[in-house]
């Protein structure tokens, strides 16, 4: 075991802070990274705060983790000393069953183990995520950053990037298909960078007239004000595929009636409660309502290339982990372009 220190919530009505706590000694396929920025997903707030009403305690968040690694196990073949290297949303998965074989992780039939908030398979001891000084994983589930991008600005990546790529390539998305992305949030405006690089002609709804040069500046091609019945009714039936990026209550019909027959709308904000579907809009036009979670580890190794590729990272803001309990409460008003990032050389001011 080796001492590292981190930000967490000891309950779910307490503010993170320090803490102080221990990580495995290298099994033979781990790899050590020192932590450089962890980005700050909304996830992390639900599981501080215990919302989803499964958080263990201590809860030390962080799944969007990019660093250097400056350990590895003897065993270890992908990684070296000195390298970039990055870890999502899962640390490990059962490698067994059907989704595991597949490269599906995410879909893991018992249970893929969260970087945080999740079993280590050998021990059962609660893992701890990136708020944090060093992280330990299996070289299986860490993945190499392109060098071209910008470290902080790729940390988002690790979910926000994989959760809206995913779907995009799922549907292959690509030219001559017109795409439409729900909300400018964390999510969306990733999706609207991905579904642009592909080829797409994108339309980005939103309930804000001041994002509309925002999302064209992203890569939108055209922007839907939502709350304007005749702007949404001018696009009725006419799209190939939604990515519907909003986690707040909405009427989901009113998106399912812009897609064509045979087009799907998929779900990857998550909304608290259930969304109303009117089966009826499904069933007149054959038209299919879908959901997605995060993305495989060489799924999301193949995003990192392709951000490579064509330059692609997240919109951030910088912050240091003192502000972490800031950041969500800015983040409960959407007052972040697009992501919050802590820079963790602020831990050593911090402790």
């Amino acid at each position: 075991m080796f001492a590292c220190t981190g930000y967490a919530a000891q309950s779910a009505d307490a503010p993170l802070a320090p803490f102080d706590f221990s990580r495995r000694d290298l099994r033979p396929k781990d790899v050590r990274i020192e932590i450089a920025f962890c980005g700050v997903c909304h996830s992390d707030l639900h599981q501080a705060r215990n919302e989803w009403k499964n958080t263990v305690y201590p809860c030390l968040p962080g799944h969007e983790i990019v660093g250097r690694v400056v350990e590895v196990g003897p065993e270890v073949t992908k990684f070296r000393v000195g390298q970039n290297a990055a870890i999502g949303c899962m640390v490990d998965s059962c490698r067994t069953c059907a989704s595991c074989k597949d490269g599906l992780e995410q879909y893991c039939e018992n249970m893929f183990v969260g970087t945080y908030n999740g079993a280590d398979k050998q021990t059962g001891e609660n893992t701890y995520g990136g708020y944090s000084d060093q992280i330990v994983c299996d070289e299986d589930f860490v993945l190499r950053l392109p060098e071209n991008l910008d470290l902080a600005a790729a940390a988002p990546l690790l979910c926000a990037g994989i959760t809206t790529y995913s779907p995009l390539r799922r549907w292959k998305v690509g030219p001559g298909m017109k795409v439409g992305v729900v909300g400018l949030g964390g999510l969306g405006h990733m999706a609207v960078k991905l579904a642009h690089a592909m080829g797409a002609n994108v339309v980005l709804f939103t309930t804000s007239p001041n994002k509309v040069e925002d999302a064209k500046k992203l890569g939108a091609d055209d922007v839907v004000i939502s709350k304007d019945k005749e702007q949404m009714a001018a696009h009725a039936s006419s799209f190939d595929f939604i990515l519907d990026c909003v986690a707040a209550q909405h009427d989901i019909n009113e998106y399912i009636a812009l897609l064509k027959r045979d087009a799907t709308l998929c779900q990857v904000g998550a909304p608290e409660d259930p969304l109303a579907v009117a089966v009826f809009s499904l069933i007149f036009s054959r038209r299919n309502f879908a959901g997605s979670l995060i993305g495989g580890i060489a799924e999301t190794q193949e995003m990192l290339d392709f951000c490579g590729e064509h330059g692609i990272t997240s919109d951030i803001e910088i912050i240091p982990i003192q502000d972490i309990e800031k950041a969500y409460a800015r983040m409960l008003k959407s007052d972040v372009k697009y992501r919050f990032v802590i820079d963790m050389s602020s831990l050593k001011q911090a402790v």
